[in-house]
């Protein structure tokens, strides 16, 4: 029996593998005397990669090997074949993985510190679980907290061959201000968190900022007065000399009925402006009828003017010619 390809071999065994496989992996499946060379299997990895161009399976490197997998264009259609949905992980627990792939070796101290909340013991739980993460020491300090980083799993799982082929951090920034623009619309960059860095040039820049702030933060402070104004009017009782200047809280009937007296006056207020804005259209369609009617009777002023002096003429040429004959 002859042997076939060295492709079509290497082909079939990433097929039957249930992860991925190196290059010294796939040596051994070759007799010694049949054994081919690492660079003769990457020739063959090589040729398997151009012959799936455009299939709908494609081969890949990550961390611990290469591997067969589905193209992520198909992906969609695929996934339909398993019932059950993929596993959906919490924000927390991305982002502490996330940290701790960026920043390794850390400890759970340093990914609180960071997050500003405590990392549950759970998602510790979960992600070496997963075989996410692993313990890889302890930092010398009271307590030897425990040290974690990434394992290969995970740069498997995240189809990555190593920690370089991480997006960087600009690049995670460019993607979540795109996202931010998707979610807020064309007025993104105006409704984005104000600047918290500030660069002067001079000192009147530095003071004109700061009239600027204060300007702002005293309006603030005028509409949230007037807000607590009004909430304390509608909740409490107006305060009395015989209770010693306390305010008694309202009862919820008092509550209700200064709630409907409230909305009452608006809709009276918004009627007045609406009839308002009636009589003042009444007042102007009357004063332009009123017009009109005084341009009509001028009209008729000079055409009689013009009829008496053509029938004065009239008379002076038939006089005119009496007196000649």
């Amino acid at each position: 029996m002859s042997q076939p390809a060295l492709k079509i071999i290497i082909e079939a065994a990433l097929m039957a593998a249930g992860s991925p496989l190196s290059v010294e992996r796939i040596e051994t499946l070759f007799d010694e005397d049949q054994q081919p060379s690492p660079s003769e299997i990457q020739q063959a990895l090589a040729e398997l990669k151009n012959d799936l161009l455009g299939r709908g399976i494609e081969i890949t490197e990550v961390a611990s090997g290469f591997r067969i997998q589905v193209c992520a264009s198909v992906a969609p259609w695929v996934a339909r074949l398993w019932e059950e949905k993929p596993q959906r992980y919490s924000r927390a627990l991305l982002e502490t993985l996330a940290l701790i792939a960026y920043r390794q070796p850390v400890t759970r101290g340093d990914i609180e510190d960071v997050r500003g909340v405590v990392v549950s013991s759970g998602i510790m739980k979960t992600l070496l679980e997963r075989e996410w993460i692993r313990v890889v020491g302890h930092r010398d300090v009271p307590g030897r907290p425990a040290m974690y980083a990434t394992t290969r799993e995970f740069l498997d799982y995240f189809g990555l061959k190593s920690l370089e082929d991480l997006p960087s951090l600009m690049e995670i920034r460019e993607l979540d201000d795109s996202n931010r623009k998707l979610e807020l619309g064309d007025d993104a960059e105006a409704r984005q968190a104000p600047a918290t860095d500030y660069r002067f040039t001079s000192d009147e820049e530095a003071a004109e900022r700061s009239a600027s702030v204060l300007a702002a933060t005293d309006e603030d402070l005028a509409k949230a007065a007037a807000l607590v104004a009004q909430v304390e009017d509608n909740v409490y009782e107006e305060a009395s000399e015989g209770d010693g200047g306390g305010r008694k809280v309202r009862d919820l009937g008092q509550l209700l009925a200064r709630l409907e007296a409230t909305e009452k006056a608006k809709q009276e207020s918004q009627n007045t402006d609406r009839t308002d804005g009636n009589a003042a259209d009444d007042s102007e369609e009357r004063s332009t009828s009123d017009s009109t009617q005084e341009r009509v009777s001028m009209d008729e002023a000079q055409v009689n003017e013009h009829s008496v002096s053509s029938a004065d003429v009239t008379d002076r040429v038939t006089n005119e010619d009496k007196t000649h004959e």
